[in-house]
């Protein structure tokens, strides 16, 4: 009896996340996410680059192709990346091993080690490295989280920021 109950109540709770994930259509969940960008971008808008200038913090230009800073927020998860994209699975791989040279300088300014993955598959099927830091447990459509979500994304961009401001010129011979 008791494994009916757990298995039910398995289900019901299943059947919300489903629910809630499924709750917006395509057009308001795109709406929904755009908010929150926005509202992201002018909270972090006043922050200038460790350089002292303005930056476009959403969509960060590291001003090395194939190489990303980016920031997803989900239904249930938030993750900030560095994403290295090159189609050359080789030269993908020279930009992974250098960054690998900096984790701890990487990790001493981001104050906190992250995840690395030298080959990833996103759902699309595209294959690319990255090195990153997930947020669990909170939802982009759920406005309560975005301070949650705020507060994960503005000091992981910032130390990024500062990381990439120190170390962008090691990777001037893969350019």
């Amino acid at each position: 009896m008791s494994v009916i109950i757990i298995t039910i109540d398995l289900a019901a709770v299943n059947l919300q996340s489903y629910l809630r994930c499924n709750l917006y259509s395509k057009e308001e969940a795109s709406r929904i996410r755009q908010e929150f960008w926005t509202t992201f971008g002018q909270y972090i808008s006043p922050q200038l680059s460790a350089d002292g200038l303005k930056v476009n913090w959403i969509n960060y230009k590291t001003g090395l192709k194939y190489v990303y800073f980016r920031m997803k927020a989900a239904n249930r998860s938030a993750t900030i990346a560095i994403e290295l994209a090159h189609p050359d699975a080789g030269i993908r791989e020279l930009f992974f091993e250098q960054f690998i040279e900096l984790k701890n300088v990487l990790h001493a300014t981001l104050g906190e080690d992250w995840e690395w993955q030298p080959d990833y598959r996103d759902e699309d099927g595209k294959r690319f490295s990255r090195i990153y830091k997930q947020l669990n447990s909170a939802s982009i459509f759920n406005k309560n989280d975005w301070p949650a979500l705020i507060s994960f994304f503005k000091p992981r961009i910032v130390a990024l920021d500062e990381f990439w401001s120190s170390v962008k010129y090691a990777f001037d011979a893969l350019k």
